[in-house]
């Protein structure tokens, strides 16, 4: 954390939660970390007070722990709380799913293709730092129809947990084959009205991500300690 990062002058707050968050995401702040206000002051080449408030805000979203007055903690999760994290997106996404099956209409399964199509493309690039935002761009255009604002803004907010769990499936395990079709066949499912088993299928693809995450970070974890 030594480098300068260039960055607008426009609600630096903002800026600088978003790119902290997009560096959480990404991995490039690992859990456990401890972000140390002065520092990053001088490497956004800021004041406190905006840095201050751009990790209350974290805080608040749950990516970080505030320690003290002088910086925060990458939040840690346990493996129970990322298996929850996991369970949680099962429970309200499969109702959502179940809900927008039947109200969508073509305009909205041409929404969730392109960015379907722009999730692939990300894929073959190798674009880590997309992968994340189109996942959650994706489930949510698949969802939108439902219409069920406040179950969206609690969704929003799991998977902002999850997003981080998400690209490291993805990169490290290598699993973007197997996400590839799984996203094709829910769409596929979805456009031909076959509510069960698009819902089983979304059930699935969530499960199999968690199994992976879990068995990836008990052996991460195992490293660590060891």
């Amino acid at each position: 954390m030594s480098s300068k990062r260039a960055i607008t002058r426009q609600s630096l707050p903002d800026v600088i939660a978003g790119d902290i968050r997009e560096r959480i995401l990404n991995g490039d702040l690992a859990e456990g970390f401890i972000i140390r206000q002065e520092a990053l002051a001088e490497e956004y080449d800021v004041s406190r007070m905006p840095v201050r408030e751009a990790l209350k805000r974290l805080d608040a979203e749950g990516l970080v722990q505030l320690t003290n007055n002088q910086g925060a903690t990458v939040t840690k999760h346990s493996l129970a709380e990322i298996g929850e994290i996991f369970d949680l997106r099962i429970l309200i996404e499969v109702d959502l799913f179940r809900r927008a099956i039947t109200l969508a209409n073509p305009d909205d399964f041409a929404a969730c293709e392109k960015i379907l199509e722009a999730m692939e493309t990300s894929y073959d690039a190798d674009d880590v730092g997309k992968w994340g935002a189109l996942n959650y761009q994706y489930h949510s255009a698949l969802y939108s129809a439902a219409n069920r604002g406040l179950t969206n803004d609690l969704l929003q907010r799991i998977n902002l947990q999850s997003d981080r769990y998400v690209r490291m499936h993805l990169s490290v395990m290598k699993q973007r084959d197997p996400a590839r079709q799984e996203h094709r066949d829910l769409l596929d499912l979805a456009r031909k009205g076959r509510i069960e088993e698009a819902c089983a299928m979304l059930t699935h693809h969530i499960l199999r991500t968690k199994e992976n995450l879990l068995k990836l970070m008990t052996a991460k974890r195992a490293d660590e300690t060891s």
